[in-house]
């Protein structure tokens, strides 16, 4: 994206993410009393995740589950811990509406890959890890052409695309499709799963480590052939 654009691209990112926080507030005071009566504290979600060149920032959303019981793994929970109001965010992405917020603040853009775990960081392949090369966004081409109904590496694959062909036009085309895929519920879960389960490397990334692990250790005593 040329210079200029990016420039354009940032104000639309302001003038977009304050006028919508703006405009939301009322909405926005709504679900985090609705959170606070039906969840309790605390009513934001709050995650360090990677920014621009794998940057980390604090990612905020509506919470959307309630706390684990004693025994009750984090992970493997989640489908059980997702209360009544938590899908009726996450199907209408109004879980989502605090994340104008790290647009407004330059963390994030409205349209970009989204951003993961900072733990994937070291399970990408270089290709993939090319999705960080620019913002990461509220929605973005992955987010259109499936969402969460993608695999890890589907979805990456098109984040990566975005990143060679991101333009003003294809990030309102991407705009303009989020709003009818949130109108339409398209995408929301990933099979029976209540999240997208966790990306532990793709299968060129496991082979690395492994010829790493397999590969003898360099102590400077091998004996020199005569």
């Amino acid at each position: 994206m040329p210079p200029f654009a990016k420039v354009i691209k940032r104000l639309i990112d302001v003038l977009v993410s304050f006028t919508l926080l703006l405009v939301l507030s009322p909405l926005l005071a709504f679900i985090a009393g609705a959170i606070r009566v039906n969840m309790g504290k605390p009513v934001l979600f709050r995650q360090q995740r990677p920014g621009l060149y794998g940057k980390p920032f604090m990612l905020f959303k509506f919470r959307t589950m309630r706390h684990p019981k004693p025994g009750e793994e984090t992970a493997a929970s989640d489908g059980v811990r997702l209360t009544r109001l938590g899908r009726i965010l996450r199907s209408t992405s109004l879980d989502e509406l605090p994340t104008l917020w790290n647009v407004l603040c330059g963390d994030m853009s409205l349209v970009g890959p989204r951003p993961l775990l900072m733990q994937y960081l070291d399970r990408y392949t270089p290709e993939q890890a090319r999705r960080h090369n620019v913002k990461p966004g509220i929605t973005g081409w992955a987010q259109v052409n499936g969402r969460n109904a993608l695999s890890w590496e589907e979805k990456f694959a098109y984040d990566v695309w975005y990143v060679d062909h991101c333009s003003l036009w294809l990030d309102l085309r991407i705009l303009l499709i989020t709003l009818w895929k949130v109108i339409t519920r398209e995408g929301i879960s990933h099979g029976s799963e209540a999240t997208m389960p966790e990306f532990m490397g793709s299968a060129e990334t496991k082979r690395n480590d492994h010829q790493k692990n397999d590969a003898p250790p360099h102590d400077g005593s091998a004996s020199i052939r005569r």
